[in-house]
């Protein structure tokens, strides 16, 4: 489980399109899980130590996005045959022992994780209104639990992106462990 950074987001590209089964038993879609004023994209997973530091902070800050016009989506890319604590049924355990107020998703096909290039868990992809790049760092300072009252990089920054449309945010990689890719059988 070696851990990766996420690359320089290239800044304005715009949302790639999906359509999701959820852990509600749904479908849902980039249109439908977009805020008014943004949407934060989030690639994460059950197992990964990384989103499990982080968990806790990323739903609360995603209530708050919510609260002022950011809709906010997680996906899980993994190959759950080869890591089946990333199992759809365990998709849902953690999101209600977590809290989830946003969408679970899976990803299936691995197509939308590689749509948006996506590289490790957790990886995050923040969008104006026009659904445009604005985003691509890391949640805040302290990934592992290190650091007291850590700056809050992804919040601040989206709080900019729905007052402006954009934001100025110096933006560090995110870490984690990289996407369980499937692989191609002959």
């Amino acid at each position: 489980m070696g851990l990766l950074e996420t690359p320089d987001g290239k800044i304005g590209w715009k949302a790639a399109p999906f359509s999701l089964r959820g852990i509600d038993g749904k479908s849902h879609t980039l249109k439908e899980v977009r805020g008014e004023k943004g949407l934060l994209v989030m690639f994460i997973c059950n197992h990964c130590p990384y989103v499990k530091a982080v968990i806790d902070r990323l739903v609360h800050d995603a209530k708050e996005l919510e609260s002022i016009g950011i809709g906010s989506v997680a996906i899980m890319a993994n190959d759950t045959k080869s890591y089946p604590e990333d199992s759809f049924e365990n998709m849902k355990k953690f999101a209600k022992e977590k809290g989830f107020t946003f969408p679970y998703l899976i990803d299936e096909t691995q197509e939308t994780a590689r749509a948006y290039g996506a590289v490790c868990t957790p990886d995050f992809f923040g969008f104006n209104s026009r659904l445009e790049l604005q985003y691509r760092g890391r949640l805040d300072e302290s990934w592992n639990l290190t650091i007291p009252d850590p700056k809050r990089e992804l919040l601040d920054a989206m709080k900019e992106v729905a007052e402006k449309g954009r934001t100025e945010a110096l933006q560090h990689p995110s870490m984690g462990c990289s996407i369980k890719w499937k692989t191609t059988r002959a």
